[in-house]
């Protein structure tokens, strides 16, 4: 392929690298010209475009993007329709997402033009969350460069998700003078959520003294009837020997690992008895947030039997976020913005009912010569926001080329005519990985700036990520809204045509309100309303 200017006697079909607007209509970026193209931008005068000039065998990105997503096997996944030179790819069930780096990399080193990233390996995911995504760079590339890359991912496994399987898990918790009730309670429905995305369960509980032999024979009693043990101890393990491990030895099992390097977590301890896993669970997992015990967990759940080899070399990503509750954090208290992330997901797949008629789609009226998905775009663009999705749908073809050449992620909502709740899941699941708080952005409200995103995103970071940021006008709830990620699961689950209304109202999260002024409730959804905010139609 070659990339540069072509005199326009010379581009019929090569491929057109920036869009080109005539008097009635749009030539759009990846456009392969025609004669008819061809004459319509010499009657307007345009002597040379910047064009790609394919040699023989190149396939163009679509094409590319396709053929290397048709090497990956579907087994528990979905994947996008190519678009822009990219296939995303999708979970289709709660599991273990497992990915080879060796294999990855292999990939991305067989062309520049060609890229494969996808989630850390053994990540947890639910059903819905994007895992990977194959772009193609240019706007072609060499078909030898594909056939390779295709050869590798049908000889080696890039990678995968691994289900969940549902569990019969048996629960031993020990006790103490100095330990409450109410915390053994907490403690097993903490687990229970743990174990609700693979349909496990927790189907038996004892509570027993703080001995080897008590442990032990709870142990050797749960057994028989389950397919795994958790062991929570009312005093931390402070040696090999110590309770937990002793008590798994005496019910005639053995003792994998004492101690991980993932912090918090350090203090867990993993077993077998019959052949079953034994979990001595560290007390961070009473906890909801993320440890090393939910690392552990989430193998056993997806089949896998971790050795003490494996458990050893998690130390590198093994530095986790502190848990607010421990009493001595590391480095004490974080500062109000200290690893905050912020990903921002535009919501532009509508179908822009209230314009039937028209013939124009509102996303594509211009404010100022710029289309308003672009403007919504770019105003999140000059945020302080980390990373921004935008989800397509209806003409999601032509939301894509209003966006062209902007540093975002596309995601298609296949699902978008059963309403808003839908596409906010998509997008939910495109950044949720890398997220702290989810900024929803609409794409219709021309008034809303980067400055006032700023504002709500400085307000999410001093509350710590820990409340709900909105929206207001003169005290009157309007958009676009934070989400911090203790509402994702809430989200996750939304259908129809709702937006995050019932989450917030339910989430029992602190709500802080930001007034931005008009802008919060000036949303564009039909013609007369896109001319009093200043469109024009268009598109």
């Amino acid at each position: 392929m070659k990339f540069g200017e072509v005199p326009i006697h010379e581009a019929d079909g090569t491929v057109l690298a920036h869009s080109v607007r005539l008097t009635d209509r749009k030539l759009a970026k990846g456009r392969v010209l025609e004669a008819p193209d061809i004459a319509a931008l010499k009657a307007a005068g345009v002597a040379s475009v910047v064009a790609a000039r394919l040699a023989p065998g190149d396939l163009l990105e679509d094409e590319a993007a396709d053929r290397l997503a048709s090497s990956i096997a579907p087994d528990h996944m979905h994947r996008s329709p190519a678009s822009t030179g990219r296939v995303n790819f999708f979970a289709s069930v709660n599991g273990l997402f497992r990915a080879s780096r060796a294999v990855v990399d292999r990939f991305n080193r067989i062309d520049p033009a060609i890229t494969l990233a996808c989630l850390g390996d053994h990540s947890n995911v639910k059903a819905g969350d994007m895992v990977a995504t194959i772009k193609i760079i240019p706007l072609a590339v060499a078909g030898d460069a594909v056939a390779e890359a295709s050869a590798l991912l049908d000889q080696a496994l890039a990678f995968e998700v691994k289900p969940y399987a549902s569990r019969r898990v048996g629960l031993v918790a020990t006790e103490l003078p100095t330990l409450k009730a109410s915390v053994m309670d907490k403690t097993r429905a903490i687990l229970e959520a743990r174990l609700a995305s693979s349909g496990s369960s927790v189907t038996e509980e004892r509570r027993v003294p703080h001995s080897t032999s008590a442990v032990a024979s709870a142990i050797q009693a749960l057994a028989p009837d389950h397919d795994m043990l958790v062991v929570f101890g009312a005093s931390a393990v402070a040696d090999a020997e110590d309770v937990i491990p002793a008590a798994i030895r005496a019910a005639g099992g053995f003792v994998e690992q004492v101690g991980l390097p993932v912090d918090p977590g350090n203090l867990l301890v993993l077993g077998r008895v019959d052949g079953k896993p034994v979990i001595g669970a560290p007390g961070c997992a009473r906890s909801p947030k993320e440890n090393g015990f939910d690392w552990v967990l989430n193998r056993l759940l997806a089949g896998e039997s971790p050795t003490a080899l494996e458990l050893t070399g998690l130390g590198v990503g093994g530095l986790l976020m502190e848990i607010p509750t421990r009493p001595l954090p590391r480095l004490g208290q974080p500062t109000a913005s200290q690893e905050i992330r912020v990903a921002a997901v535009v919501l532009a797949a509508g179908s822009a009912s209230r314009m039937a008629g028209s013939g124009h789609h509102k996303l594509l009226a211009e404010f100022d010569g710029v289309p308003l998905v672009r403007r919504s775009v770019e105003s999140v663009l000059g945020s302080g926001a980390d990373r921004c999705a935008v989800v397509t749908g209806y003409r999601a073809a032509d939301i894509e080329k209003a966006v062209s050449g902007l540093d975002v992620e596309f995601v298609v909502n296949d699902a978008f005519a059963s309403g808003m709740a839908a596409s906010l899941k998509c997008g939910l699941a495109s950044v949720r990985s890398t997220a702290d708080g989810l900024l929803v952005m609409l794409a219709d409200m021309p008034g809303v700036t980067s400055q006032h995103l700023d504002e709500m995103i400085k307000a999410f970071r001093r509350e710590q990520g820990r409340a709900i940021i909105r929206a207001v006008s003169g005290g009157k709830r309007g958009n676009p809204v934070i989400l911090p990620a203790a509402t994702f699961d809430a989200v996750a689950k939304l259908t129809g045509d709702i937006g995050a209304r019932p989450v917030i109202e339910r989430s029992g999260l602190a709500v802080v309100d930001v007034d931005i002024g008009e802008a919060a409730h000036v949303d564009t959804d039909t013609p007369e309303q896109i001319v009093a905010a200043g469109g024009v139609l268009s598109g």
